[in-house]
């Protein structure tokens, strides 16, 4: 993919000015009509690392009693733990209280694909990702450490972990049926060979590869992050270069491309529509009448978190679309259409898992202290900072440069949590109050 300059279109948003201005508090309700997705790495830490802009954020979003004043949700690509503990984590950094209802994991709305609950699944990342996956509600989980340990003479790679004493060669393993992809290994090279033993099989990896084994066993993955950003000056390796190894592996040895049942975590719809499900469960619990029609989702990285958020927003728009021109169709003929499309099937499966969405838009906004951070202080011409780049989402997303076209950016998350109240005419103020 050859390089791109985005054009930044939309307002430059300075931090601190005419936020929350007087004029709108006393206009607004005290239920609000707009919810607020924020990513984590790079928009509220570095690494372990908290964002200093990150905790003055949150006191604006809490009342004194601790509760939000609006429905927030924390959309995040790891997936290496549970979501409570990715909920105690930020609870201590926000000094807010923070709910595993709150959290959504890149591996999270795999709790929709039942199909595959029952099957025997390979599970690579790490963390206790056995424990992750039958939490989501898989019945036979099986790790990569296991796979290796009923067949040692497939990890080759590492001298020291070759065996000593050949084992025998029958083992009654019972057939791999799907592999998920939850985020980056340790040993890349002990998953990247095992999976890739377990995909020319057929779900056999003691047996030899076999070429006509296409298409292969469903695969699905989590997290597409290419980079991300810890305490170091410049972004890390994500899950994204470690499926990038395995594509290219699985390409280089059988011609053919490696294949997606699903892709899960940023910049997927999936993501995004789950997402919007745990905003309206949230404005259900504290029966909030007022439907949530807005969507601000906040991060750092182009390539996910605004690709993503601009992705959603389209969606909402052609769904809107879509609705009125069909009931207008189903109007007209007095009877309602018979012929379902796959691409309806697949929407209406959703809905019946999480119901339609109920968000007219969702508008992306860009901070610049994580994978974007092009100056250190705001400047007063944005396009002094932007420069040229390569595509870093992923193979199968279409680049189009209109979705990594943020609707603004904001020096952090303290002036994203200000431009959206200024925006929706919001006082924290005066609902702290009451």
């Amino acid at each position: 993919m050859r390089g791109f300059r985005p054009l930044w279109r939309k307002a430059w948003v300075v931090a601190g000015r005419g936020c929350c201005g007087a004029a709108g508090d006393s206009q607004h309700s005290t239920q609000p009509a707009f919810g607020l997705l924020f990513d984590i790495d790079g928009v509220l830490v570095r690494g372990k690392t908290p964002i200093p802009a990150a905790r003055k954020a949150f006191q604006k979003l809490v009342s004194p009693l601790g509760q939000f004043l609006v429905p927030v949700v924390f959309v995040t690509n790891a997936g290496n733990c549970l979501r409570q503990k990715k909920a105690d984590q930020l609870t201590q950094i926000l000094g807010v209280p923070i709910s595993q209802e709150q959290i959504m994991m890149s591996h999270s709305p795999l709790r929709m694909f039942k199909q595959y609950h029952d099957k025997r699944v390979l599970v690579s990342g790490q963390g206790p990702v056995l424990d992750i996956a039958k939490h989501l509600g898989f019945s036979h989980p099986v790790t990569i450490d296991v796979l290796r340990e009923q067949f040692p003479l497939l990890d080759m790679v590492d001298h020291s972990r070759r065996p000593t004493i050949l084992p025998s060669p029958a083992v009654d393993f019972p057939k791999i049926e799907a592999v998920v992809l939850f985020g980056e290994p340790v040993r890349w090279e002990t998953n990247l060979q095992l999976i890739v033993d377990v995909l020319l099989t057929g779900g056999y990896p003691g047996n030899a590869h076999q070429q006509i084994s296409y298409p292969h066993i469903p695969l699905l993955a989590c997290n597409m992050d290419l980079m991300w950003m810890a305490e170091a000056h410049s972004p890390r390796f994500g899950h994204g270069i470690f499926m990038v190894c395995l594509e290219n592996i699985y390409k280089k040895i059988t011609g053919k491309d490696l294949k997606y049942e699903a892709l899960m975590g940023k910049p997927s719809e999936v993501t995004y529509h789950y997402a919007e499900y745990l905003i309206r469960t949230q404005a259900a619990a504290r029966d909030w009448k007022k439907p949530i029609q807005t969507l601000y989702a906040v991060g750092d990285n182009l390539m996910t978190d605004i690709y993503g958020a601009n992705l959603y927003n389209h969606y909402l728009k052609e769904e809107s679309s879509r609705k009125g021109s069909k009931a207008r169709m189903q109007a007209a003929a007095g009877t309602r259409a018979t012929a379902v499309s796959q691409e309806d099937e697949l929407l209406n499966t959703w809905q019946g898992e999480l119901s339609a969405a109920s968000a007219t838009s969702c508008r992306s906004i860009l901070v610049c202290t994580g994978v974007y951070n092009p100056c250190l202080e705001v400047p007063s011409n944005p396009s002094e900072c932007i420069t040229e780049t390569v595509f870093h989402g992923h193979r199968d997303f279409k680049f189009d440069p209109a979705l990594v076209e943020p609707g603004h950016i904001v020096k952090d998350v303290d002036a994203a949590v200000d431009l959206v109240f200024q925006l929706e005419n919001f006082s924290a103020k005066e609902n702290k109050r009451t």
